[in-house]
Parts: C-alpha cells; structure tokens; sequence
C-alpha cells in the first residue's frame, strides 16, 4: 500500500468514525430528552430498550383505593404534581397510571417525570424533567376501569430519590382515582404546568396520590422486588409526613445498607383499613378491594416481583367482630400464599400485631389473634414469619403495643414502632426459591 492510499483510507475511517458519533449523540440526545431550566420539555423523551444492561423493577407504587370524593368531575385545567419516593435507582424510568376507579375516559394531555431538587419540594432538578409519551404520542386517553404505562424514559434515577410525577388534563373526566393514605405532601396548580421545573405556581398542597399508582426503574442495582402488601400498619398511616418512615421505608434502607444482603427493591402496596377477605363497606370506600381481590393487580404483577410481604387480617378481626373466625382468616392468608407461589413468589408473613386498648378491642378478638398468630408462627402458612407481634407487643401487656412504640390509638406504631417492623424481618428469609405449598 502506498503512503498516499494510506493516507486516504485513514481519512474515510476518520469521516465514517465521525459520522457515527455524531449518529450516536443525536441519539442520546433525543432519548434522554431533558427539559433545561427554563426550557420547553421534549415531546418524545422515550427509548425503545435502554442501553445499558440490567432489568426493570418496581422502584415505587402504591394502590389505588378508590375514587375520590366530591370529584365528579375530576380536575380539568389542572396540574397534579405527585411526590413519590423511589427505592431503587436505575438509568430509565416509566410510569403506571390509573382510571381504575373512573367512569369515563381519562384524556392526560401533558405527563412528566422529573428527579425532585430536595425531599418534599416541587421544584425539579434542571435538566432531569422528562416528558412522558404513550405508544409514542405525548397525550393518552385510558378508558374507565383501566391502566396504562408510559414508554421507558432515559433518565438518571438516584437511588432514594424523591421523584416528581406530574400529570394535566383539559377536559373533565370524572371520579379520580387516588390513594388517600399518601403521608406525602403533594401539589396542584391550575394550567398546564406538568414542564415546569420551578415548582412556583404549584401553590395547593395535599395530601394524596392521584392517578399514579407505579414508577418502574431499569437497574442493575437491584435484582428484584419485595411487595409489602397490607393495611394501614403497611400503608405507614401514623409515620411523621414527608420522612418516608413506614416500615416498608426501613426495610428498603436496611437492604440498601446490607454489605452482602439481597439487591432487591421495596414497594409499598398497603392500603389503610384494607380486609383480607371483604371489599370495603360502602361508608368507607377509601378501604379499598379485599386483599385477595387485589392481590395479582397490586402485587404479583409488580416488575421484577419475587418476594411478598404480607401482613394482613387485623381489620377483618376488628370490623366484622360478631362473625370472623381464625379458620376463616387463616384460609385467606393460606389463599394468599398458594397463589403467590402459583406466580413464582416467596412468601414472608407476618403475626398479626397487639391492638389492646384500642376501640372495639375485646376478649374474644384477642383469642382469634391469638391462635391467627399462632398458626402462622407453626409454618402452616408462609414459606417465612416475620413476627411483628413479638417485635411490637408490651412484655408486661402482651395484648398491647408496648409505650414506645404506641402511636396513642393503640394499634398503629410510631416512627420507632415501623422501625422495629423492619428489623424483625430477617433479611436472608428473603431469598430463597417460592416451595410448591405450604
């Protein structure tokens, strides 16, 4: 070969080698398509198959209850700015949202998703506010009963990351489904502001979850996902708002901090006053589908699931006082657990907790949690135990919470009382293949 020719195919290796640079920033440019500070966000902030190598997981959801009171016509003309906590961090994201509990079509014309600048704010971090599409379309309509889930969006996820899910609709649209049980402060502002990155104009607060019910995250950080799947004892509804202090929340932080514990991911799928074995009464439809109902929508169908949490059965104990028997919220939990394992999940369960002193409390509802407790603590129901009852009950009063840990209604815990819940689960009873029955 001579210099010359040498020369001239070095060059057109240089200007291919150019070319597909330039190919590859375009590219990514389009694909994480972050909205700058002060900046219009991109329509199409989508990948077809994140780049890097790891899975989706569930990094945070919660479970649609029911549909809000007094929104009959849902919120047209405004921004719902929906605060979530992520368990898990990973380089794309996409979101689950809700008509579940609608009657009519819901039409989101502009979704976004963006990392929070600080814990409980509604200002996002400059450059990672991302708009969501839908089958490649900015604005989707789901239809009454139904969910959807948004393309993945490349977007750097921190691990333990206040996350800010942003939705807005012109038209009415009927009851919005919405989790109440949130201890989450959340933001409205009239217009379409879901690209703001300066939460300025979200001047209401409150107190809920709408339409969002999940965000996935692809990571290779995580090789899974614990479901917490509960009541109010799960959904946290006396921990401090804002500080992510339900027991799922400890539980997610001692795996992160665990040196050789399992990488997995924690969701909370509690929902405050659920039953295990009836639908909530209709004086009271923010309780939610009974536990089994809902058990394959909110929780074995969650990304990456592999192990399920269950504590479950205590308001079946408390609100049907004359008729619930042991059998009867045995049988359920054994129901649970069969049909966890039909989906390739290991069962953790736990005792059901102390709630003397509480209204309603009486002798014969002792006995039944009683012997509950002491047919789960026998292995006849879960694959594991957790036992929050011994973690959480006085030594003196074994029927009550002990002081400590009392949040002052006598069955739900403080702050210290979740923590106590997370440190009884032992982290290796987390792993491990789902036995073909129990």
């Amino acid at each position: 070969m001579t210099r010359k020719s040498g020369c001239t195919l070095a060059a057109a290796l240089l200007a291919v080698m150019a070319v597909v640079c330039a190919v590859i920033v375009v590219g990514l440019h389009h694909a994480a398509a972050p909205v700058a500070d002060g900046a219009a966000p991109q329509p199409h902030a989508t990948l077809a198959d994140p780049a890097s190598a790891g899975d989706w997981v569930a990094g945070w959801a919660t479970s649609p209850a029911a549909g809000e009171p007094n929104t009959r016509h849902g919120y047209p003309g405004m921004s719902i700015r929906n605060v979530v906590h992520t368990s898990a961090g990973g380089t794309a994201a996409r979101v689950q949202l809700s008509n579940l509990f609608g009657v009519a079509p819901l039409t989101l014309t502009d979704v976004t998703l963006g990392v929070a600048a600080g814990p409980g704010g509604a200002d996002a971090v400059p450059g990672a506010l991302v708009r969501l599409a839908f089958d490649g379309r900015p604005t989707v309509t789901i239809p009454a009963g139904a969910s959807v889930l948004s393309d993945p969006a490349r977007l750097r996820v921190p691990t333990a990351a206040d996350l800010l899910v942003t939705t807005y609709t012109r038209d009415p649209s009927g009851p919005v489904t919405y989790h109440p049980m949130a201890r989450e402060t959340s933001y409205l502002a009239r217009g379409d502001h879901a690209g703001d990155v300066e939460g300025t104009a979200f001047t209401e607060q409150t107190p809920y979850w709408r339409y969002v019910t999940g965000v996935d995250v692809w990571t290779a950080d995580a090789t899974g996902t614990v479901v917490a799947f509960g009541d109010s004892i799960t959904d946290g509804r006396t921990s401090t708002v804002g500080a992510d202090h339900r027991w799922p929340d400890y539980l997610a932080q001692r795996l992160r901090s665990a040196a050789n514990g399992p990488r997995l991911s924690v969701v909370d799928e509690g929902i405050s006053g659920n039953r295990l074995l009836s639908n909530a009464q209709p004086d009271m439809p923010g309780n939610g589908p009974s536990g089994l109902s809902r058990l394959d929508r909110d929780a074995l169908s969650q990304p990456g699931a592999k192990v399920l949490v269950v504590d479950l059965g205590i308001n079946d104990i408390l609100q049907d006082p004359r008729t619930i028997t042991p059998e009867a919220v045995v049988a359920g939990l054994q129901a649970i657990t069969r049909e966890a394992h039909a989906h390739g999940l290991r069962v953790v369960g736990s005792t059901l907790t102390p709630f003397g002193g509480t209204r309603g409390w009486t002798p014969r509802l002792e006995a039944v949690r009683e012997r509950v407790n002491e047919v789960i603590r026998s292995g006849r129901v879960f694959d594991a135990v957790a036992d929050f009852d011994r973690a959480l009950r006085d030594p003196m009063a074994p029927e009550r919470l002990r002081p400590a840990y009392d949040s002052g209604d006598h069955l739900h815990p403080t702050d210290a009382g979740y923590r106590a819940m997370a440190d009884a689960i032992g982290l290796d009873t987390l792993t491990g293949a789902a036995p073909a029955g129990v």
